[in-house]
């Protein structure tokens, strides 16, 4: 197989159009580290779905918890899963987003699973999810932009008169 094939692709040189910065893969990293929700993205009877899920980074990988049905089937299938975060500084004006796109496992193994439950990652409500998931980005994208201001609209039906 070629090495190629195999390796990573982490920072892909794309042109993002004006105004839009492309983050590096530390940067993506460090903003994936920030937050703890995110959307998975996958393709169930090739239509596609999303979750929203609460996750971890290990190291370079992301961590979520689910109990079995589709989310914990379709993204382990072994087809391309997408995973999303975005943020918005109200103060700077700045919005970014974060896409790792690659492959997730269903973590199985003993030890592997024994330390997945050692991570910080925590079920928001009380149902039980003992499945952990491990996503494995293959590409790692980030961009940063400015938000413009919206020009102020018009109501699109003027208010009611009274008399």
């Amino acid at each position: 197989m070629d090495a190629s094939v195999d390796r990573p692709i982490i920072d892909q040189p794309r042109d993002p159009g004006p105004g839009v910065l492309e983050l590096p893969a530390d940067e993506c990293w460090r903003l994936l580290r920030s937050a703890d929700v995110g959307r998975l993205a996958v393709s169930i009877a090739n239509f596609p779905d999303i979750f929203p899920v609460n996750y971890v980074v290990d190291g370079e990988t992301i961590v979520f918890r689910t109990a079995a049905g589709t989310k914990l089937a379709a993204s382990v299938l072994g087809r391309g899963i997408a995973f999303e975060i975005d943020g918005y500084d109200a103060t700077a004006g700045d919005a970014w987003s974060v896409v790792a796109k690659g492959e997730a496992r269903e973590i199985e193994h003993m030890v592997d699973y024994f330390d997945a439950e050692d991570l910080p990652l925590f079920p928001w409500h009380a149902s039980p999810k003992p499945n952990f998931v491990r996503i494995e980005p293959t590409e790692l994208t980030g961009r940063r932009f400015h938000v413009v201001e919206r020009p102020a609209l018009e109501p699109s039906h003027p208010a009611p008169e009274t008399t």
